[in-house]
């Protein structure tokens, strides 16, 4: 079974598209108009070791939201088609991770439902070219496409690059983790209701 999804989104203010390997080694190759989304996009593929591509253009021009936002929604997307009735997965995942002196805790479930909490202070308005509110509405955005419940909370943390690298890096580990076959259980699905 090949966990892949090719996601393609236009609207009238983005272009996106998406090849997506849950089951990969962490290639990536990502190309967005905003340098620091790209870095964090890096770093979620290389340790959720998800094969992962995007091609994104959008309305800079006007600001970056829309294309963030876009973003987020199109890998939600190719999260929640790649893997089908999930058969199999753990479906929750969880990680605490350390990035210097930053601590993100992350926790999700691929419920099939959409819940999203968010709990991080930044002190600057940008990091890079991305603005650190955005960070909220991609996480939003992706848990709404993906119909997971996703919460967030960065607990410690002076600097904000690492603040934003630790919620990125979380993230992917918590979703590998959900996203893994369980073993004991490869054929069924982890609800019972019988799906999700």
């Amino acid at each position: 079974m090949r966990r892949i999804s090719k996601i393609v989104r236009k609207t009238n203010e983005t272009e996106i598209a998406i090849d997506l390997n849950i089951d990969g080694t962490g290639k990536k190759l990502i190309d967005t108009p905003i340098g620091f989304l790209n870095h964090m996009l890096d770093l979620f593929a290389k340790q959720g070791l998800f094969n992962l591509n995007i091609k994104a253009t959008g309305d800079m021009f006007i600001d970056e939201h829309h294309t963030i936002e876009d973003i987020g929604i199109a890998v939600g997307k190719a999260f929640l088609e790649a893997l089908g009735d999930k058969k199999g997965i753990n479906r929750y995942g969880f990680f605490i991770l350390p990035m210097d002196e930053a601590l993100a805790t992350v926790a999700v479930d691929f419920a099939g439902r959409y819940a999203f909490t968010f709990d991080c202070n930044f002190n600057r308005e940008k990091i890079g070219d991305l603005s650190t509110e955005l960070i909220y509405d991609f996480w939003n955005a992706f848990a709404q496409s993906a119909k997971t419940n996703l919460f967030i909370k960065v607990e410690n943390g002076r600097n904000d690059h690492h603040k934003a690298e630790a919620i990125f890096k979380a993230v992917a580990k918590a979703i590998r983790m959900a996203c893994e076959i369980d073993k004991r259980s490869p054929l069924e699905i982890p609800s019972t209701k019988g799906v999700l």
